[in-house]
């Protein structure tokens, strides 16, 4: 088996405090505006993705309904 070496614990201590700043968003509801970006340069490279301020309120309106009176 072989030994892991500083730098590759410092890349996995990285990648597993990115997921759990992921989950922990994603369980309280914010928006991962940076996960939307690289989706956006990676799926729809033609199109111009929006503004974190477009997203977060695109993201609130999805969520909330955007003031529809909807009912719990």
């Amino acid at each position: 088996m072989k030994k892991p070496t500083a730098a590759s614990l410092g890349e996995t201590g990285r990648y597993l405090a990115r997921s759990m700043a992921q989950s922990l968003r994603l369980m309280v509801g914010l928006p991962d505006y940076d996960t939307y970006l690289s989706h956006m340069a990676r799926t729809h490279p033609d199109r111009e993705p929006m503004s974190y301020e477009a997203f977060f309120k695109e993201r609130l309106e999805a969520r909330y309904g955007g003031g529809k009176g909807r009912c719990c």
